[in-house]
């Protein structure tokens, strides 16, 4: 059975980012049996992929929001160029 079960769905983007925060400052801890880093590099994947979909869905919304001549348009947002 595995050591870290599949974690739930944050209840909000915030809530997942602040988890992921809380996973990589273990993990830069350095001071984890492998088993343990391992599991908690999963979660953080998992977790970084929930909040990506979680952005782009937020995305997705702002953009029908959009409207240009009484029709909805999508207008991309600026890249970030940092």
């Amino acid at each position: 059975m595995p050591e870290n079960p599949e974690p739930e769905k944050p209840a909000s983007f915030e809530a997942g980012l602040k988890e992921l925060e809380a996973v990589v400052k273990e993990l830069e801890s350095g001071d984890l049996p492998l088993e343990k880093a391992l599991g908690l590099f999963e979660k953080g994947v998992r977790l970084t992929d929930q909040c990506r979909k979680q952005l782009e869905e937020a995305e997705t919304r702002v953009e029908a929001l959009i409207k240009r001549n009484d029709k909805v348009q999508a207008q991309p947002f600026p890249a970030d160029k940092s």
